[in-house]
């Protein structure tokens, strides 16, 4: 066998097994989180970072096989890992809100049109979603003001969705 041969045959090995281990954890972690009694929202979202994160090491399997360097392959993860803390951690960052956003987006129920009310202790309040972009959300209270809130607190605080907008029923 050639090395190109060898090189495409390890890579079809570490595909079959990435996609078995993509149905077979997505199954077991189900079972187990339903076990502990979360949310399906939450389970949603730990299964997604789990998948996640094994589809980052067979990326990095991938370019060992293919003829990447170690050290240029540990100067891509460590340079993604650094990405995924800054965003996760620093709450207060631009990074953060932009993740927030991204997260707002693909697993959260809020839509333009919702009546939201934001459940503050201190300062509750409740307006539709007017908008929605990569910083804030931006919403129409009763009285007409417009309030700006950074993704990563709606993220923070409890939301209880008053009113679905009519075209999500």
């Amino acid at each position: 066998m050639t090395q190109y041969e060898i090189q495409l045959l390890e890579t079809l090995i570490v595909v079959i097994v990435y996609v078995s281990l993509f149905f077979v954890a997505k199954t077991v972690i189900n079972n187990v989180l339903k076990n502990a009694h979360l949310q399906r929202a939450r389970r949603k979202i730990i299964v997604k970072a789990i998948q996640l994160f094994v589809l980052i090491a067979v990326l990095v399997l991938l370019a060992g096989i293919w003829g990447l360097k170690q050290n240029e392959i540990a100067v891509f993860a460590s340079t993604l890992l650094t990405a995924l803390g800054i965003a996760f951690f620093a709450q207060w960052s631009l990074l953060s809100n932009i993740t927030s956003s991204v997260i707002l987006f693909f697993n959260h129920p809020l839509k333009l049109g919702d009546v939201i009310k934001v459940l503050d202790k201190d300062y509750p309040f409740e307006g539709e979603i007017t908008e929605l972009n990569y910083f804030f959300i931006h919403l129409e209270t009763k009285e007409g003001d417009i309030v700006t809130i950074p993704n990563s607190i709606i993220l923070q605080k409890s939301i209880a969705i008053v009113f679905l907008n009519k075209e999500r029923k």
